[in-house]
């Protein structure tokens, strides 16, 4: 059948996405962080077009275009960063939030809206994808869930 053809793809595109999150947790430099990230987004959005369901390709699209905003804003901060510490070493940037308060708080709104939280436009698709691929196999909700909650 369909499902039987076309799982084993999806399970791979989450699995990279899952895998990508993992080495997130393990990032000390800044871009590198970001990019992963972006990566297990990706893996998120490949998932959702391989199953070609409405409600997939709308999350992808949203996923994408939302996507497109909120890394524009982390590496736009990471540069920020980069440019008064001269580092891009995640412990040793800490106590920047006494020195640029109003850097931090950018910081924290890119950041929220990078792990989808409501109402942001990453949330909207990250819904939208997961009920997409639930619908269309409830078994992919195991990498996926797993995926997201290595992600918050």
């Amino acid at each position: 059948t369909k499902t039987d053809m076309f799982l084993p793809f999806i399970v791979l595109a989450l699995w990279g996405a899952t895998l990508a999150n993992l080495t997130c947790l393990q990032q000390t430099d800044l871009k590198s962080l970001i990019a992963y990230s972006s990566i297990s987004h990706m893996g998120l959005v490949v998932a959702t077009i391989i199953i070609q369901t409405p409600w997939g390709l709308s999350g992808a699209m949203a996923l994408m275009i939302a996507h497109g905003f909120t890394s524009s804003a982390l590496f736009c901060l990471a540069n920020m960063t980069y440019e008064r510490t001269h580092t891009r070493i995640l412990t040793l940037t800490r106590g920047f939030h006494n020195t640029l308060p109003m850097a931090t708080t950018w910081w924290l709104l890119a950041n929220l809206m990078n792990i989808a939280i409501p109402p942001t436009m990453n949330f909207t698709a990250e819904l939208l994808i997961t009920s997409a691929l639930f619908n269309w196999c409830p078994t992919t909700i195991i990498l996926l869930g797993l995926s997201m909650l290595m992600t918050a």
